[in-house]
């Protein structure tokens, strides 16, 4: 065979080849493409449900954020971002931001060190444990009216505790009619009733921690303290995070406990974010500005989110390092 015959040989077999390799490119775009399609097609009613059940109301809310929009009148006067300068030099709403900000430090704080605390204390599956998980669940299951009326039952001016003190000879605590007893009770109150379901989420973490693990530990001399923050504590992150994030979000929301228990008082003393937004809108008719404090609080919900997460990461970015 010829030099020229061999080369347009290898010519023709390099054709075919590219020819093979063209179609099978063709043939794994056209997979990409129908699995996409697939994809696209599966999403796509939670697409809808969430464009219109959660962008949409955004957005309209956001519109008449911009408005005067007192519920009834129609069209809404347009004013632009004087609602949410308002925000800030309305000292109600200061001060309902100042409590939510307590609220949800000093509750997040505080139900995550008794959740966990609580966690280890009922890990072992025991009959006792098993009543003790039951009972620190139960408030969280109760709905936060039913628990604002039960603790005001008690706390209240003429409540439970101030008529055992009266009869005793004593005087009456202002649980609820001390602006600073209330804040303080109000917090309590929250905490007790929503600590359980950090308590059941910690539970679950401790489930996932290998037993050998905790043995070597014991076995190099650790003590318990030794063992829980150099072993249990670091494999939880992961729990705290998602608690944290839970239980923060839940605090910056805080309304129908509020309502039942101390209608915002003493002199509004326990209104929060949420409770004064409502009474905005609906008591004084004023949508277009109770609309302004809901974005507000969107966002800094969506903030609180991202600065968490972000901690997160770079606490196990420097633990990894």
């Amino acid at each position: 065979m010829s030099p020229s015959s061999d080369s347009s040989l290898h010519t023709s077999e390099e054709s075919e080849a590219g020819l093979l390799g063209s179609a099978s490119a063709v043939r794994r775009s056209a997979l990409r493409r129908r699995k996409s399609l697939g994809e696209i097609v599966m999403i796509a009613p939670a697409l809808v449900l969430v464009s219109v059940l959660i962008l949409g109301p955004i957005f309209v809310a956001f519109g008449f954020s911009l408005t005067d929009w007192n519920g009834f009148t129609m069209p809404p006067n347009w004013v632009g971002l004087e609602n949410y300068g308002r925000i800030f030099t309305d000292e109600r709403i200061v001060s309902a931001a100042i409590l939510t900000a307590l609220i949800t430090v000093v509750g997040t704080i505080a139900c995550n060190v008794i959740g966990l605390s609580v966690a280890l204390l009922l890990n072992r599956p025991t009959r006792i444990n098993s009543l003790g998980r039951t009972l620190v669940f139960y408030p969280f299951v109760v709905g936060p009216i039913i628990i604002g009326f039960l603790w005001s039952a008690i706390l209240g001016s003429n409540g439970a505790i101030n008529a055992t003190l009266v009869a005793v000879g004593l005087d009456k605590l202002p649980f609820t009619s001390d602006p600073s007893w209330a804040t303080a009770s109000l917090i309590g109150v929250i905490v007790w009733s929503t600590f359980g379901i950090n308590v059941v989420l910690y539970l679950a973490a401790l489930q996932t921690i290998p037993e050998p693990l905790l043995e070597a530990a014991k076995i190099d001399g650790a003590s318990p303290f030794q063992t829980f923050w150099n072993v249990t504590l670091p494999l939880l992150a992961p729990a705290v995070t998602v608690n944290v994030i839970l239980v923060a979000i839940g605090f910056l929301r805080t309304y129908e406990l509020v309502l039942s228990f101390t209608s915002g008082g003493p002199a509004g003393a326990t209104e929060t974010v949420v409770f004064s937004i409502l009474s905005t809108s609906f008591a004084r008719a004023q949508l277009g500005f109770g609309a302004a404090q809901s974005f507000v609080l969107l966002v800094m919900i969506i903030a609180v989110t991202l600065v968490i997460t972000r901690l997160r990461r770079k606490s196990e970015e420097a633990v990894s390092a």
